[in-house]
This record gives C-alpha cells, sequence and structure tokens, in this order.
C-alpha cells in the first residue's frame, strides 16, 4: 500500500469505493463478472460458495467498483484473477480496490480494455529482448513461426497468476508494485535464459508451446528467494530504451 501509492489515493479519497457499490450498476458490466467469479481459484477453498466467508461476493464487488471506477476499462478477462489474489492478500476489499487502481492505473496502463495496446507491446518488448540476451531461442521462435503471444500472453495478462508457485508470484507481485513493469520482463527472460537448452530442443510449433509450459515448473521456480536473486543479478537490463513511442511503431 505505501510503495504502491494506493494508501496515499485511498486515504485522499474516502469513502470513494464504498460509493462506487451504490451506484446503478452496467447490466453488461455485471454479466461479464458474474460469468468469471466460478472461475477464479476453482480449488481455493476461500472462492467456494460454501465457505464462510466466502471471497467470491468481494471478488464481486472489487470488479463491479473497478468497473464504474475505470468505465474505459470496464472488465476483461484476466483481472479477476488479480483482484482475487489482492483479496487474499489484504484481507480487504477496499484495500484490494486501491491496490488494484495502483497497479492497472499507473504501473500497467493500457494492459486491460479492448484494444490492450499495453500488453501487445510489451510482448513485442519481451520479443526483442530475447533477441538481443537470449539470440538462440528468438531464431528458433522465427524459424518455426511462433509468435510471443502464443507462449506468454498469459503470463502478462494474468501476472503469473496459476504460471508460477505462489510464493514465488508474491515476490514477483512485491517488486512490481515497488519497480514497476520492468521487472515482468526480468522474469519472463530469467525463465527463458536458465531454460534455452530444454527450449531449443522443440521441433515444431507444439513443442515450443509444451516446453514454455515447462519452464513455469519445477524447482528452479519454486525456491522463491533463489529465483529472485537470479532474476536481480543476472537480468540487470536497461529497459528505458524502450520507450511507449517504439512500441507504438513496432505496434503498427
Amino acid at each position: 500500500m505505501e510503495s504502491s501509492g494506493a494508501r496515499e489515493k485511498m486515504e485522499r479519497n474516502p469513502g470513494y469505493y464504498h460509493s462506487l457499490l451504490d451506484q446503478q450498476h452496467d447490466p453488461k458490466l455485471l454479466e461479464s463478472i458474474r460469468t468469471d467469479l466460478h472461475r477464479t481459484f476453482p480449488d481455493n477453498v476461500h472462492f467456494r460458495r460454501s465457505a464462510n466467508p466466502c471471497l467470491q461476493s468481494a471478488l464481486y464487488n472489487v470488479l463491479v467498483a473497478y468497473g464504474h471506477h475505470n468505465k474505459a476499462v470496464g472488465y476483461c478477462q484476466g483481472m479477476n484473477f488479480i483482484a482475487g489474489y489482492l483479496i487474499i492478500i489484504s484481507k480487504d476489499e477496499e484495500t484490494s480496490f486501491w491496490l488494484m487502481e495502483a497497479l492497472l492505473g499507473r504501473i500497467l496502463p493500457d494492459y486491460y480494455g479492448p484494444a490492450m495496446l499495453g500488453l501487445k507491446a510489451d510482448q513485442e518488448v519481451l520479443g526483442e529482448l530475447v533477441r538481443l540476451k537470449v539470440p538462440a531461442v528468438w531464431q528458433l521462435m522465427q524459424d518455426h513461426g511462433v509468435m510471443w503471444s502464443l507462449v506468454v500472453s498469459r503470463w502478462f495478462i494474468c501476472l503469473f497468476i496459476d504460471v508460477l508457485p505462489v510464493e514465488t508470484v508474491l515476490r514477483v507481485w512485491d517488486c512490481l508494485f515497488y519497480e514497476g513493469s520492468k521487472i515482468l520482463f526480468r522474469v519472463a527472460l530469467t525463465l527463458i535464459r536458465h531454460h534455452q537448452d530444454l527450449i531449443l530442443q522443440a521441433q515444431n510449433l507444439p513443442d515450443v508451446c509444451e516446453r514454455f509450459k515447462r519452464i513455469t515448473r519445477g524447482a528452479f521456480v519454486h525456491d522463491c528467494h533463489a529465483f529472485m536473486q537470479v532474476k536481480l543479478k543476472a537480468l540487470l537490463i536497461i529497459l528505458r530504451v524502450f520507450t511507449l513511442h517504439s512500441w507504438q511503431v513496432w505496434l503498427d
């Protein structure tokens, strides 16, 4: 809450979260949110309807409030997992809302919504970074015609939720709230660079996709402290050259 600036915004806007819930709700927004509620962490006991309290109710409120707060985004897939994680961590609806506002409004603008320009741009940026740092893997992707969105879109849109182990995701998020979106690139590059020998064994497109799933499992990612040390020491990459202008050029 402190490092993200969320606490300051919450204290400057007392009662704002609850006022959003009191508004007349858009039926399409509500329908979209309800559709994904039962798909959010179905194996987590706290999200089962039999749980007391059931976190589905808190999740619904946070997503509805955010949909009214940011009408340009409303609701799109992936946001349910992010809000759900924040609720599990903070155990408070209003706190989760303001953390989500900091994450989607400031740290990852344009990631969610109809065009998803930020998400698409960052996937292209990752491809360029792989070309520079792990050229053999980049060449493999070119040879088999594999688009980066096919293998890493879930990494970015869900911010590694249900991709990496829970403790590792939480460590990644600590850095994400404090340092910003460059952490997502560092994590992705660490995974690819550490497992490049495995990836390079792929013989076709399905092989490539299967190996990208495999590199998010195993001892390397389960030891969250060692994983983060590898990320920080081995991949101190200067990303400032990839400005928003450059991303737009690539997308165009």
